[in-house]
């Protein structure tokens, strides 16, 4: 995967305010507010930084977090893990693997097959609706 490099000052230029704060310092919009929160369309969720493909739609569910949450990200290499002890708690932070951007956290208390939630923050996504297919249907 390509890694993209950009100084603060890059970021800053390229990001709005709210996205820079959760993408770059790691901070969290709150619950309930984001605009995908209830999105329920086809498609597929890209990094708000750099575009790279994240997360599909057919994992997401309501896990009455307030945030987007998924069973898995679209494939094992786009996401990293890491520590994290910040707010007085160990919890798995998850980043894109292209910008290195915060996308929130993972947690082991997600429904089946995986048992996992990824609970993102909205504003580090951009969701593209998936083309319909010939045949009038999606997929």
């Amino acid at each position: 995967m390509n890694q993209i490099n950009l100084s603060e000052s890059e970021w800053r230029q390229k990001l709005t305010a709210e996205q820079y704060a959760v993408l770059r310092e790691a901070g969290t919009e709150p619950a309930f507010t984001g605009r995908y929160t209830d999105n329920k369309a086809d498609g597929i969720y890209h990094c708000a930084a750099c575009d790279n493909a994240l997360f599909d739609s057919a994992d997401k569910y309501d896990s009455g977090s307030g945030w987007p949450s998924f069973t898995r990200p679209i494939s094992p290499d786009c996401v990293t893990d890491h520590s994290d002890v910040s707010h007085g708690m160990t919890r798995t932070e998850t980043r894109c693997a292209c910008c290195d951007g915060h996308l929130g956290h993972v947690f082991p208390d997600g429904p089946p097959p995986t048992g996992l939630r990824y609970c993102i923050n909205s504003v580090a996504l951009e969701f593209r609706k998936r083309p319909e297919a010939s045949d009038g249907t999606n997929r």
